[in-house]
């Protein structure tokens, strides 16, 4: 029992991590119909705020991480994404590429390529007991933390005016520009949201691994791509969804597998993805009318 409490935490920290790496690439995608790889040097970014930032108090390096990456998300918007906004969607994705490229090599030309420690978590590393069940306080922060920004993102997008806006432009971009929407500030708003989801992923990464490296946004831009994908392209519930499948997956093959096989463990989570795409190609929540698109 005890075993089995303390997967259904794990999973749920690493599915609402992973969660919010979806919903930060979903955002985009719903708005623009492109994928952001970009979103991992986002993450990037916020790790060096907190290594340039260290030894103030952590709220402050939160919100400093936050403000940084939401300044280069909505900078990055405006000069490299707004000038090809209406060219393919095959130019959209290499620039996406390019600015992925840029910014982790400005990255390593500034920093260098070896790890840099940054202490985030603090006491965070210390353990309380639930029930018998030794838990790690930065676990509980990591769920609480993703639950409240996916109440809070699905507040913004259902109960203001700037989210129907966002809405809008998602289910049909020409249509609403014709309607009064700007859609400058809506794609920008856009952008502001995934920066502020890509901080907080980089603050919650920081303190579970220590280290700061120019490279450590591709895996969770990754993760964030196949959450979304098996999640269902454009719906925020899905990528949602997606990230929890994939964590939930992630930490039962971890509990299950005899340790020889242990090492596998990511080899068979993608071939789980792919058979969950050859029999439900459109994802778990496909898309089912325009409509359904957030």
């Amino acid at each position: 029992m005890t075993t089995t409490f303390q997967t259904i935490i794990d999973a749920a920290s690493f599915g609402g991590l992973y969660a919010l790496l979806g919903l930060g690439i979903a955002l985009i995608f719903g708005v623009m119909r492109m994928i952001n790889f970009a979103h991992g040097e986002f993450i990037t970014a916020g790790a060096y705020t907190l290594f340039f930032v260290s030894g103030v108090p952590l709220l402050a390096m939160v919100a400093l991480a936050i403000i940084a990456v939401m300044t280069l998300a909505v900078a990055t918007e405006r000069i490299a994404f707004r000038p090809v906004r209406d060219a393919p969607p095959s130019t959209l994705l290499m620039t996406s590429f390019a600015v992925s490229f840029f910014l982790q090599s400005l990255a390593i030309m500034i920093f260098g390529t070896r790890a840099k420690g940054v202490d985030v978590a603090g006491g965070l590393l210390s353990s309380v007991d639930i029930a018998g069940l030794s838990v790690s306080k930065l676990t509980l922060v990591t769920i609480a933390t993703t639950i409240a920004l996916m109440i809070g993102v699905g507040a913004v997008l259902t109960r203001t005016s700037l989210g129907v806006e966002i809405r809008a432009a998602a289910e049909d971009f020409d249509m609403a520009r014709l309607l009064g929407i700007r859609g400058d500030r809506v794609i920008a708003a856009a952008f502001a949201m995934s920066g502020t989801l890509a901080a907080v992923a980089a603050v919650l990464l920081v303190a579970q691994g220590g280290t700061v490296t120019p490279t450590m946004g591709l895996t969770p831009v990754l993760i964030a791509f196949v959450a979304t994908i098996i999640g269902g392209m454009g719906r925020l519930g899905g990528a949602v969804l997606g990230g929890f499948v994939l964590g939930t997956l992630t930490v039962v093959l971890q509990e299950v597998l005899p340790l020889e096989m242990r090492p596998y463990r990511d080899a068979l989570v993608y071939t789980a993805v792919i058979v969950v795409l050859v029999f439900r190609p459109q994802g778990i929540i496909g898309v089912r009318s325009v409509e359904d698109r957030l």
